[in-house]
């Protein structure tokens, strides 16, 4: 949608960014009566959101790990689904929380229906839960060979938002005609990676990953040196 990005109470008169509290409510008063004052209106899909992990992490040591898988995944879906990668009419990035919470939601949803969890599994799991909200991954060649599917389909699914999303900014702007090609041939791609449902290799998964972070950064700042290298990734996928 779009917004206009700086909000006046009308009961207090303060003012405020809509961009960065995602709330017409008045930050002071809790008014819910405002008004934008800015001339154009600007696309915004991101809301603010943390990756509350510090409490579920804490229970690991009151908690079946079962129960500490749910509620992890229960945080993770939680958050994936405030995100958004448009703000204030600017093209955010992939970034790896997002990721993370993607997949530790999917992680979560298998340890809490499972039995229980190799050591391998264990030590994944609770790298994950670990890391997450600093953006942080288990690096590939230590995920357990049960894990593969969770990593491909989390980034499956977080691309296919980001690609929508990039399109939807693409749009509203004048870009160059090799740029929407590249983002043509990456949304194939994603699609493909969709289609497998977690059967994705894993490396294919970072290309594509890292294809989609190139080109933002084309979008951004105008860098030749990103889009060349995002189409040559690309075209190495097939």
């Amino acid at each position: 949608m779009k917004v206009r990005g700086t909000r006046e109470c009308k009961r207090c008169g303060n003012q405020w960014s809509y961009y960065e509290t995602g709330s017409v409510t008045c930050p002071d008063c809790g008014s819910m009566e405002s008004v934008g004052l800015d001339e154009n209106r600007l696309q915004q899909t991101d809301r603010p959101a943390t990756l509350e992990l510090v409490e579920i992490r804490n229970a690991l040591d009151k908690e079946p790990a079962r129960e500490v898988a749910s509620l992890a995944a229960e945080e993770g879906r939680r958050y994936v689904r405030k995100r958004g990668f448009i703000r204030g009419g600017e093209l955010l990035p992939l970034d790896g929380t997002y990721l993370a919470a993607n997949e530790l939601r999917h992680a979560g949803e298998l340890f809490s229906r499972s039995m229980r969890m190799t050591d391998d599994e264990e030590i994944y799991f609770y790298s994950l839960l670990s890391g997450a909200d600093e953006g942080e991954r288990p690096d590939t060649e230590d995920l357990p060979e049960s894990i593969y599917e969770i990593r491909g389909l989390a980034d499956a699914e977080s691309l296919k938002e980001y690609h929508r999303e990039m399109g939807e900014w693409t749009r509203e702007h004048d870009v160059s005609r090799e740029s929407r090609s590249t983002l043509e041939t990456l949304g194939e791609h994603v699609r493909r990676a969709q289609a497998l449902e977690g059967g994705t290799d894993i490396d294919t998964a970072e290309a594509l990953v890292s294809a989609a972070r190139e080109l933002r950064r084309y979008f951004d700042q105008g860098d030749t040196d990103a889009l060349a290298s995002s189409q040559d990734r690309l075209d190495r996928l097939g």
